[in-house]
């Protein structure tokens, strides 16, 4: 029967539409990045009901999707691009369509197996929020830093001005967020073990507590899965123990220990 079958589905997130497919079936269908389509591609794979629904991380866009997708309890996982390009070379599926990246994300959810991760809450959303607009602060001061030498008499005040505001948003968004990991007994905990590591400080041990809200709770090779850095083979081939492919990564399925 079709529901006790495993289908493995890719999303392929872009700002106006998604690229779905669907694996081992081939079924592939593409729907508007708005709330119509949306309620529309939740509907559709809770008949479906998949064993795993994986997209990459795209910068934001995929937040609404996932959001989604994990409201309805549908099991889904964002992944490290780099995870999928790694994937892709060892497969030598590297034509690059929205349709084909669809296809290769749900032949990646088969064969790498990540793990579901649960929808942030209000709180983590927030952190996440904060930390993407600090490092966008940062990109706009280190552009404005570079533009400076080579600025006109009369630009170089408004630069410097602006460079003086933009010192002060960051030190601003610092605040907010030691605040805001101060405030969670969870986040403090993790936030003053991160922070005694050598080498470890406020901005870096925020960005861990934000982005690996699994830190403490699963194996450092599971950590290191989620990350993108650990060797896997990925190809479907039984595997040999130790065996690796060119792609560099340890495959987290049914072989991996």
């Amino acid at each position: 029967m079709r529901a006790s079958a495993a289908f493995f589905v890719g999303i392929d997130v872009s700002k106006e539409q998604l690229d779905i497919a669907v694996h081992p079936s081939g079924e592939s269908w593409t729907v508007a990045h708005e709330e119509a389509g949306l309620s529309a591609l939740v509907a559709r794979l809770r008949g479906l009901a998949p064993t795993l629904i994986v997209l990459e991380a795209t910068g934001g866009w995929e937040v609404p999707v996932t959001g989604a997708l994990a409201a309805a309890a549908l099991p889904v996982a964002v992944v490290n691009p780099r995870q999928v390009r790694d994937f892709a070379r060892s497969t030598g599926l590297l034509a690059k369509t929205d349709r084909l990246d669809a296809q290769l994300l749900a032949q990646f959810a088969e064969v790498l197996r990540p793990a579901p991760r649960p929808l942030p809450d209000a709180q983590a959303q927030e952190l996440t929020a904060l930390l993407q607009r600090r490092r966008q602060l940062v990109e706009m001061l280190t552009a404005e830093k570079n533009r400076w030498p080579l600025a006109a008499r009369r630009i170089r005040p408004q630069l410097q001005a602006h460079i003086a505001w933009l010192h002060q948003q960051i030190a601003q968004f610092d605040e907010d967020l030691r605040q805001l990991i101060r405030s969670s007994p969870l986040w403090r905990e993790k936030d003053d073990l991160l922070r005694s590591t050598p080498g470890v400080g406020p901005v870096l041990a925020t960005t861990l507590v934000a982005a690996l809200p699994e830190l403490g709770t699963r194996s450092r090779r599971q950590i290191a899965a989620l990350v993108g850095v650990a060797p896997s083979t990925a190809t479907a081939e039984p595997c040999a123990a130790g065996a690796r492919s060119g792609a560099g990564a340890r495959r987290s399925g049914p072989c991996s220990t």
